[in-house]
């Protein structure tokens, strides 16, 4: 029997049937349908040397020192289909390459996020190993979560989507793919495509509980796509695929529930023929307002943390509870449009880097709001 085998029968046989954490009564968002655009301007961020190339910038994040951390689908080795594709970049403020981090490590397969913590410590969460991993300011490994499937296990392939979906299992992930931090150090992982959870671990790394389940009520996911947290320890999930971002307690209780309903009024985009965000769509992650990416400005004294969301074309500011300050972006492959925006990192209110899938790069971003 295969150890993935092995570990889920077990599971099934001594965790039981997944809780149900679904809520009633959550409170959610007003409907908002207009708010202004905002004026910016943005640059091509990061001067790679000759012999190094941007893969898909699957994410983007900044440390205290103002350098930025590209996590890119680069480095690309292997067959055509399943090739290992995660590459960690780190830049200066100005954009000049310092180095790469973690060249040909073990849980490379493919990237999803990066985030740094307020220590600096820089994390990653890839996708394709079902790993995060936590890097000191120095650039060495200090803590692995999770572990991926290998080639000695017998039939190892990537995972399903079974239904109704398999069990959790404590401490492992299936396509994981974001994490957070509370004030006391508590970590917290999107977990993500296959499982629909948030997953939490104490400051060390230990498993303490989890929280979620597939399905479409408060408390419950599908597409558990990112993850942060303010200065309080609320959780900001975002929630791909119901079109939404879920606010939760250290608990896992749904506090209340954010909607982006701006409409899109840019071009759309057309694939084998079909409107990809259309309502006739069944592929919910190109619907106007859903959330690829989250992030909050760090806290300041004296001023308010913003939410920052994604969808992929888009970018809304917003305050904390969920009310939409104003928007920015559109679809495309110039400077000021966007192609598949998977990453976001907000240094501050009116700075943003951008990470794209589809346009290979990362822009960072000036807003200029009006006064």
């Amino acid at each position: 029997m295969t150890i993935r085998k092995t570990v889920t029968t077990l599971a099934l046989l001594l965790l039981g049937p997944t809780p149900l954490w679904a809520q009633s009564d959550v409170p959610t968002s007003p409907k908002q349908t207009n708010a202004p655009e905002i004026p910016f301007t943005s640059v091509e961020f990061g001067q790679l040397p000759s012999n190094i190339f941007m893969g898909e910038a699957s994410s983007v994040a900044v440390n205290s020192k103002g350098h930025v951390f590209i996590y890119s689908r680069g480095s690309s080795t292997g067959p055509a289909y399943g090739a290992t594709a995660s590459q960690l970049l780190e830049f200066a403020p100005d954009g000049k390459f310092v180095r790469e981090i973690g060249h040909n490590l073990y849980a490379w397969s493919y990237a999803h996020a990066v985030r740094v913590d307020s220590h600096d410590n820089v994390w990653v969460a890839d996708k394709g190993s079902d790993m995060v991993v936590r890097f000191n300011p120095a650039g060495r490994v200090t803590l692995v979560l999770g572990r991926k499937t290998e080639a000695s296990d017998e039939n190892s392939h990537p995972w399903e989507h079974p239904n109704p979906p398999l069990q959790p299992i404590d401490g492992m992930f299936r396509q994981v793919t974001d994490m957070t931090w509370d004030p006391q150090g508590n970590i917290y992982v999107s977990d993500g495509y296959i499982n629909s959870r948030v997953a939490k671990f104490d400051k060390d790394g230990n498993w303490v509980t989890s929280f979620g389940e597939r399905g479409s009520n408060p408390g419950q996911f599908r597409t558990v796509h990112a993850i942060a947290a303010d200065k309080d320890g609320n959780l900001y999930v975002a929630d791909r695929a119901n079109r939404r971002i879920q606010v939760l307690d250290d608990e896992g209780h749904v506090k209340r529930i954010i909607t982006i309903d701006i409409p899109d009024n840019n071009k759309h985009l057309i694939m084998y023929g079909k409107d990809l965000r259309g309502p006739g769509s069944n592929l919910s992650l190109f619907f106007p307002g859903a959330p690829w990416s989250v992030c909050i400005t760090p806290p300041k004294a004296g001023s308010p943390q913003y939410l920052f969301a994604a969808d992929a074309f888009r970018i809304f500011k917003m305050s904390l509870d969920g009310h939409v300050i104003g928007w920015l972006g559109g679809e495309g492959k110039s400077l000021k449009e966007f192609g598949w925006i998977h990453g976001l990192a907000c240094p501050d209110e009116n700075t943003l880097f951008a990470a794209e899938l589809v346009n290979w790069r990362v822009q960072k971003i000036t807003l200029h709001p009006a006064k």
